[in-house]
């Protein structure tokens, strides 16, 4: 028997959690499991996109987060037919999606991409207000709103709870990533400049590696473009971890940053109601 729904909604994503185990990736198959709650969602790649698939849907509701793959014509009909909202994990108005390459992370007029895409949804959403300050500095559109947060499924923030009560050990946590934006190597030198212990951490299955970091009670990162908002310093500082990092972490620039543990965790339970509300009343209004 299938199951009633109140509206259709289609999530467009260049890949799902499935596909590949990223933070928009995890962010985004949270949202569609609770606005599944009392609607129907359709989930499909940005390159399997058509023309004709739109057409089809036009009564839909369209929900696009990345679309690097989405194509040129699907943006067009998109832009003139659809009631479409954009979930923006990083910064599709450029390129090379990094603004950190120019003054006050502002590109030169003639950078910008995807502009009409931009101007025409009904809202395109940041992570954060760090996020948000970047893309309305580049874009000058007012349709630009920060969400302040992330999601978690409730299974997550438990799993963080029980992380958050762990004794730690008088030693730092470094992500070990080979993506030179991440910088690895700088966390590190710091460390050694400092003569503090650190531990280079993985990449493993998701709770294991919260598990990892988890043991020690600092976490360091010094990224070298702007994280839209850096799902991993939450999770440390929902897991009662100390942050040494820099000021391209748009999560520091949040009110609520100065909270950790179970108040952070409480913060991050209250975005599960706050995101998927403000995001489905501006698909309604």
């Amino acid at each position: 028997m299938p199951k009633s729904t109140n509206k259709n909604y289609i999530f467009i994503a260049d890949f799902f959690v499935d596909q590949i185990l990223g933070g928009g990736e995890l962010n985004n198959e949270e949202f569609i499991n609770l606005l599944e709650i009392n609607n129907f969602v359709k989930k499909i790649n940005s390159h399997l996109v058509s023309t004709n698939f739109l057409s089809e849907n036009v009564n839909s509701k369209f929900i696009v987060s990345n679309f690097v793959n989405l194509k040129e014509d699907c943006k067009f009909f998109l832009q003139n037919n659809c009631n479409y909202i954009i979930y923006e994990h990083d910064h599709k108005y450029l390129s090379n999606r990094n603004p950190a390459q120019f003054e006050n992370f502002i590109a030169p007029k003639e950078k910008i991409i995807n502009f009409d895409f931009y101007k025409n949804a009904k809202a395109v959403f940041c992570q954060s207000n760090f996020h948000r300050d970047i893309v309305k500095n580049n874009l000058n559109l007012n349709n630009i709103i920060s969400l302040s947060g992330n999601l978690w499924s409730s299974e997550a923030l438990d799993k963080i709870k029980q992380f958050s009560k762990k004794q730690k050990r008088n030693k730092c946590s470094i992500m070990d990533s080979s993506i030179p934006h991440k910088s690895t190597q700088d966390a590190k030198r710091f460390c050694i400049y400092k003569k503090i212990d650190y531990e280079l951490i993985s990449s493993c299955a998701y709770y294991e590696f919260l598990d990892r970091i988890s043991n020690n009670d600092t976490f360091v990162f010094f990224p070298k473009t702007p994280e839209t908002l850096s799902r991993i310093v939450v999770e440390a500082k929902m897991m009662n971890m100390k942050i040494i990092t820099n000021k391209l972490v748009g999560a520091t620039k949040e009110d609520w940053f100065k909270l950790k543990g179970n108040k952070l965790i409480d913060i991050m339970v209250e975005k599960r109601n706050t995101i998927l509300h403000v995001v489905e009343e501006s698909l309604n209004d």
